[in-house]
């Protein structure tokens, strides 16, 4: 029992006019308190033997009478005491709005004659229009005075006709955050046979992407992202000085750059110091990382 929460679309059961093809206007409109589980289509073609061909060696064959049939089976679950609004003491109050798709009526154009409503179900994207064939009702769970609470009703709707759903657009699904392909490492991968299977070129890239401390040992089925990368940029720059009271002076000059997971280089000029009877120091460097 699927309950409806949220923003999630609700199922109707929605009253056709005459022609089976639009709401009827002013007709029931019954929203389920449950969405069904699921839902079970069924397709048939009457068939019937043609006269000529041999039935013995099974070239008899067959020919299609009519347009055939589509049904449709559903369960619907009601429940009094899971009520947030208006609740009742009985749930027959809300499953005869459900049986009223299946009570015959007046033809509109033939008063002698009765047939059911034409109904539609509709539940976000499917449409089935039909009229209500079969349904069977389930009375559980009796209060003290003997008033039934929860009820299962089994829906049987058909339509002669073969329904054919109708799509718009693609229907692609866009790619979305945690679905990443991964590639699975076999015995004796490493991340630079991997990336060029692939032909990635900046392996040490994807290995630190994904964390990896040996990119020339990979286990059996370590899965690898082949399409991540890490490109950093920053700079830093920093500035100290300092007075002490001991006479000691000294000067320090530094440039370092390093270029992440493919190369480094650094130059360091050699530090110069003097002592003096005074007192000061100072040291300032410089940092890059590209």
């Amino acid at each position: 029992m699927a309950e409806t929460t949220g923003g999630l679309k609700r199922a109707k059961l929605i009253e056709l006019d005459p022609t089976f093809t639009n709401p009827k206007e002013g007709g029931k409109q019954v929203e389920v308190q449950f969405n069904p589980e699921s839902l079970k289509v069924t397709y048939a073609n009457e068939l019937k033997q043609s006269d000529g061909g041999d039935q013995a060696s099974g070239t008899g064959g067959r020919q299609f009478v009519g347009a055939g049939t589509t049904k449709l089976a559903l369960q619907l679950w009601f429940d009094v005491t899971a009520m947030e609004q208006d609740p009742v003491d009985d749930v027959r109050r809300l499953t005869e709005k459900v049986i009223f798709f299946m009570t015959p009526q007046k033809l509109a154009f033939d008063s002698k004659k009765l047939a059911p409503p034409g109904v539609r179900f509709s539940w976000g994207s499917f449409l089935f229009d039909g009229v209500v064939e079969g349904l069977e009702q389930t009375l559980e769970f009796f209060s003290p005075a003997g008033k039934p609470l929860r009820a299962n009703i089994s829906l049987t709707l058909s339509q002669q006709k073969i329904l054919q759903a109708k799509f718009k657009g693609e229907g692609k699904v866009p790619a979305q955050p945690g679905r990443t392909k991964l590639s699975s490492a076999k015995d004796g991968d490493s991340v630079p046979k991997m990336a060029a299977k692939n032909g990635k070129t900046d392996w040490q890239s994807i290995a630190a992407a994904n964390g990896i401390e040996d990119p020339l040992r990979l286990p059996a089925g370590q899965l690898l992202d082949l399409d991540a990368g890490i490109s950093l940029g920053a700079s830093a720059s920093l500035g100290v000085s300092a007075g002490v009271g001991a006479a000691l002076g000294a000067g320090v000059s530094t440039a370092v750059g390093v270029s992440a997971g493919v190369s480094a280089s650094a130059s360091v000029a050699t530090p110069s110091a003097s002592l003096n009877a005074s007192l000061g120091g100072g040291v300032s460097g410089s940092f890059a990382v590209n």
